[in-house]
């Protein structure tokens, strides 16, 4: 059977979850293919939309299928499905390691390859794999190698997204597991503490990513603004600004993570499109050698903490990446001295800088450069050697 090439780079695409929870019907699905259509996502390399927890009734069939909820999706899943296809996007679909979803609905325990085979019927092409209600005395790294090999025998190319927070030494065993994508970390919520902390908890991770193999810190919360029916992901807490979710996708982007978008598309204002739909990012992101990023700190005798710091990732055609975050609660001057990323005064070389979110060159320097990043704010520039 011949496979399409997927996972080589990080997936992109939307996620029910964060926004809407247990509240999605078929319309709503469709209504996000089309506005990926005539927002311009699908353009900008969107491509999967996927359903989460909760599409399902509580129950199996008596020949043990999964049902999908009739009030919810009338026209099931495999016309749902056709229609995102219609659209030349990707459909995904969402199940559970355990017994139970983390929502209370049928897993996928003891039935993996019965499901993978109903999933690819259905013309599912993406498969969120959550940890809840696992039996406790069966190791997890073997039912996501259950469940990856169940999928790539299905007959059907699905995009095998393990979800398990982060548990069990994941990083040492996933990549082998055959899961294309994989959450390194716990759920992210809707402020700005949750974004700082999984970035943070995962800048001494970025040797564990790469191409059919991509770290997932989450979906991104980028345009939510408070605006989740759960409390927990944080509609009550208000979201965070226009500055802290643009740092939010630039760590996301820069540091290789899959980008699924978890805010309600349809009603995105400017601000928030400008940030989804940055293609200067989306492309570091998506670079085809898909290299993790280092960090640098500027003058650790001055920064102690963690909360301020650039990253450098290396691209394929052989320029740099380079994001200079601050996290803090303070103004900075960061400076980045170019022998940190190995390029020397005696070498005789420069770099030319262009703002990636301000699109324009910012001229050729030697060196160093030294920018000034307000409180949670970033700058991502693209640099180029020249002599």
């Amino acid at each position: 059977m011949s496979k399409e090439r997927i996972g080589i780079t990080p997936a992109m695409g939307w996620n029910s979850w964060n926004t809407f929870t247990w509240d999605i019907n078929e319309a709503l699905i469709r209504d996000v293919a089309d506005k990926f259509i005539a927002d311009g996502y699908k353009d900008a390399g969107y491509e999967y939309i996927v359903i989460d927890d909760c599409w399902s009734l509580k129950e199996r069939d008596s020949s043990g299928n999964l049902v999908a909820d009739p009030e919810k999706f009338p026209s099931g899943i495999k016309a749902l499905a056709d229609y995102i296809h219609s659209k030349d996007l990707k459909f995904g679909m969402y199940s559970c390691a355990g017994t139970h979803t983390c929502a209370g609905y049928p897993g996928s325990f003891e039935h993996e390859f019965q499901d993978a085979k109903q999933f690819a019927e259905w013309g599912v092409d993406y498969l969120k794999y959550d940890y809840c209600f696992k039996p406790r005395h069966i190791s997890g790294e073997l039912l996501y190698k259950r469940m990856s090999l169940a999928l790539k025998n299905c007959g059907r190319d699905i995009l095998f997204s393990a979800c398990n927070w982060g548990e069990d030494n994941v990083y040492q065993w996933i990549r082998e597991s055959g899961a294309h994508m994989y959450r390194s970390t716990g759920d992210i919520r809707d402020f700005w503490d949750s974004i700082k902390s999984i970035a943070i908890s995962q800048l001494d991770k970025q040797c564990y990513t790469g191409s059919y193999c991509h770290n997932d810190m989450d979906m991104l919360v980028v345009g939510m603004y408070g605006g989740s029916n759960s409390d927990y992901i944080g509609s009550k807490i208000g979201g965070c600004t226009d500055a802290e979710y643009k740092t939010h996708f630039s760590l996301w982007c820069i540091m290789g993570s899959p980008l699924m978008i978890g805010c309600d598309i349809r009603n995105t204002n400017d601000a928030t499109k400008t940030i989804l739909l940055n293609r200067d990012l989306i492309e570091i992101n998506q670079d085809i050698e898909c290299r993790g990023a280092y960090r640098i700190k500027p003058e650790p005798q001055w920064f102690h903490s963690d909360d301020a710091f650039m990253l450098v990732k290396v691209l394929a055609d052989g320029d740099i990446a380079i994001g200079f975050f601050n996290l803090s609660d303070t103004q900075r001057e960061m400076s980045l001295q170019f022998w940190d990323m190995g390029l020397s005064y005696a070498s005789g070389m420069s770099l030319s800088l262009y703002d990636c979110w301000e699109h324009k060159e910012l001229g050729t320097f030697s060196e160093r450069f030294a920018p000034t990043i307000p409180a949670h704010d970033c700058m991502v520039i693209r640099a180029r050697l020249v002599k």
